[in-house]
């Protein structure tokens, strides 16, 4: 389940992100919820706010530490609501380091194609996934569903 459902965000931000290269203009404004949202073709060498443009690679290194630590901890998932979770951040996560690690202007360099702007903000697929799992992960843990099994316990 959290495989298919990461492979689903992948797939719905990368086409996306090929519609929106393929038909926006950097210097174009698009009005689809006016005044709230608009399509604008924004390509972003850093993080959130376009925070540490200079360091790309360590946004490469970043996602590349959060596929890994997903992967590893969905060994052991214990609940189907963790495996949503998981599903979402990991389809994001890939998506972004598919974005870094082949996007232009080079190899690990690569900058973010970002289109849904919100006023202060620009994203795209990917970041509304991965805020939205963030937020769950948080509802998750204040509920106390438990992450991973313990060693010798039957799964939820």
């Amino acid at each position: 389940m959290m495989l298919m459902l990461a492979a689903v965000v992948l797939v719905v931000d990368q086409l996306t992100k090929l519609w929106a290269v393929s038909t926006l203009s950097a210097s174009e404004r698009v009005a689809v919820i006016p005044p709230l949202i608009h399509f604008r073709l924004f390509y972003n060498a850093g993080a959130a706010f376009s925070v540490g443009t200079g360091a790309t690679w360590v946004f490469a290194l970043a996602a590349t530490a959060a596929v890994v630590g997903i992967l590893y901890t969905a060994r052991r998932l214990a609940s189907p609501g963790w495996a949503l979770v998981l599903g979402v951040l990991l389809g994001g996560a890939v998506s972004h380091l598919g974005d870094r690690l082949f996007r232009e202007p080079g190899f690990a360099r690569g900058h973010v194609v970002d289109f849904i702007d919100y006023g202060p903000f620009v994203g795209n697929v990917a970041d509304i996934a991965l805020t939205c799992g963030c937020v769950a992960m948080v509802l998750l843990s204040l509920r106390g569903v438990p992450l991973a099994r313990v060693p010798g316990e039957e799964s939820a």
